[in-house]
Parts: structure tokens; C-alpha cells; sequence
């Protein structure tokens, strides 16, 4: 198992930056893929980046591609969620996850390939 916690949540303004932080400590971060996600209120989770165990691939949702980056230090054991041009539609909790396999050449994008979440961190975005 892979122990997560998030940071960097807040409150900001649409049009506005966030920086999401994950930190990974147990089983060996490196080896795993990393993913964000994240559930708004009254909805469900929904997947919004991913990361191979290298960085070598990454994968954005749709709802967030050209505007969220998603990058990891291996020597830092961190994987980072940029989030550029913030919109009220991204309002919610941010949760990181840990792929359930090592060494997963493609990137996963369903919930069900992560085996480990961290606790989450609250994204507010006023209009």
C-alpha cells in the first residue's frame, strides 16, 4: 500500500492557479502510476489526469486538457496537479491516487486501476 496526502487546495477566483501537491510514502512510488480525481458536490468522482510510473505518458480528461498539467518528482516521492484557468465547474475535492500495479505501461483512467487514495483537498473556484 501507498499512503497519500494532498495539499494545496484553497479558495481562488475563476480565471485563476491552483497547484495540487500529493505526497507518497510505503510501496515504491516510483514504480507506480499516479492519478488525480475529484467529486463535486451531489456528483460523482470523476477521473481528471493521470501519469505513467516514469512520467513518460500522461492522459488529461477532456474537461480539462490545455488547462490542468499533471507531472511527478520520483526523488521527492510527489506527484503535482497544475491547474491553470480554474473555472466554477472545478470546484470540488481533489483526491490522488497510486495505480494498483507497478510498472503499468499505459496510463490508467478508471478508478478502478488505483488501489490507493489519499484524503483529499477541497478546490473552491468562485464565479
Amino acid at each position: 500500500q501507498v499512503q497519500l496526502v494532498e495539499s494545496g487546495g484553497g479558495l481562488v477566483q475563476a480565471g485563476g492557479s491552483l497547484r495540487l501537491s500529493c505526497a507518497a510514502s510505503g510501496r515504491t512510488f516510483s514504480s507506480c502510476a499516479m492519478g488525480w480525481f475529484r467529486q463535486a458536490p451531489g456528483k460523482e468522482r470523476e477521473f481528471v489526469a493521470a501519469i505513467t510510473w516514469n512520467g513518460g505518458s500522461t492522459y488529461d480528461a477532456d474537461s480539462v486538457k490545455g488547462r490542468f498539467t499533471i507531472s511527478r518528482d520520483n526523488a521527492k516521492n510527489t506527484v503535482y496537479l497544475q491547474m491553470n484557468s480554474l473555472k466554477f465547474e472545478d470546484t470540488g475535492v481533489y483526491y490522488c491516487a497510486a495505480d494498483r500495479r507497478s510498472f503499468r505501461t499505459v496510463v490508467p483512467r478508471t478508478g478502478a486501476d488505483f488501489g490507493s487514495w489519499g484524503q483529499g483537498t477541497q478546490v473552491t473556484v468562485s464565479s
